[in-house]
C-alpha cells in the first residue's frame, strides 16, 4: 500500500473533483437535480443540489478505496499487469468526473441523449478491458476468476485471450448500437446491451469449463 499512497492520493482527489465543479455551479443548479435515467433516456430518479455535488462524488471515492484495498492486497497482486494495475485505479475517478460532469450539463437544461453517451462510455470501456485481458495473469482481483482458471495457467491464458476478442468486439457493438438506438427503439437498445454483456461473460467462462474438462 505504500508504494502506491501517492496514486492512492491523486485518484481519489480527482474522484472528489466534481465537487468543486458542483461548488462553482452551486447558484446556477435547481433545487433538484435528475441522478438517473431509465432505457428510455428520460430522467426517473431525482436528488436535492446538496446529495448530487457532495453525495454521488463521495460515494465512488469510497467505491474507489475499497476496490484498491482489494486489489493491492492480492495474494498475487505481483502478477496482475501494470497496465490492468493503472486501470483499476483510474476507472472509478474517470466514471466520477464524466457521470457527474454529464449530471450537471443536464441539471443545467442541456438536451442530452443519454442512450449515446452510456454505450460510447461502456463500449470504451469494453475495448479497454479487452485489450488487457490478454495481458493479464493469474490473480483474485482482475480478470475471469474461476476454479479452473484460478488452477490452471494455460486454461487462464487461453480463456483470457478468447475473452478479450469478446470483450474488443462487444464494445464496438456497444458503441454502434447507442448510435442506432433511434431506430429501433430505447427497449430494443436495453435488451442488446444486456444481451452483449452476457455474452462476452458467459462465452469465456463455458469455454474456460471446456478447456477445464479436456484436462487443460
Amino acid at each position: 500500500m505504500k508504494n502506491y499512497k501517492k496514486t492512492i492520493i491523486i485518484t481519489t482527489l480527482v474522484t472528489l473533483l466534481p465537487i468543486l465543479l458542483g461548488i462553482a455551479l452551486w447558484e446556477k443548479l435547481p433545487d433538484s437535480i435528475a441522478t438517473h435515467w431509465g432505457s428510455d433516456g428520460q430522467a426517473d430518479g431525482w436528488s436535492n443540489r446538496a446529495f448530487a455535488v457532495f453525495g454521488l462524488p463521495c460515494i465512488l471515492a469510497v467505491i474507489h478505496l475499497f476496490s484498491v484495498c482489494i486489489m493491492l492486497n492480492d495474494p498475487k497482486k505481483k502478477n496482475i499487469h501494470k497496465k490492468p494495475l493503472t486501470l483499476v485505479f483510474w476507472i472509478v475517478p474517470a466514471v466520477s468526473l464524466v457521470t457527474n460532469g454529464f449530471t450537471y450539463i443536464a441539471a443545467l437544461g442541456s438536451d442530452m441523449d443519454i442512450s449515446l453517451v452510456i454505450s460510447i462510455l461502456m463500449g470504451v470501456l469494453f475495448i479497454i478491458l479487452g485489450n488487457y485481458m490478454p495481458k493479464l495473469q493469474q490473480n483474485y482481483t482482475v480478470g475471469i476468476k474461476l476454479p479452473w482458471t484460478l488452477n490452471s495457467t494455460e486454461n487462464w491464458n487461453r480463456t483470457h485471450r478468447l475473452g478479450g476478442k469478446f470483450f474488443i468486439a462487444g464494445g464496438f457493438l456497444t458503441a454502434v448500437s447507442g448510435i442506432l438506438s433511434p431506430l429501433f427503439g430505447e427497449t430494443a437498445w436495453l435488451v442488446i446491451l444486456i444481451a452483449i454483456a452476457i455474452l462476452c461473460s458467459v462465452i469465456p467462462m463455458g469455454y474456460s469449463f471446456w478447456l477445464f474438462k479436456r484436462g487443460i
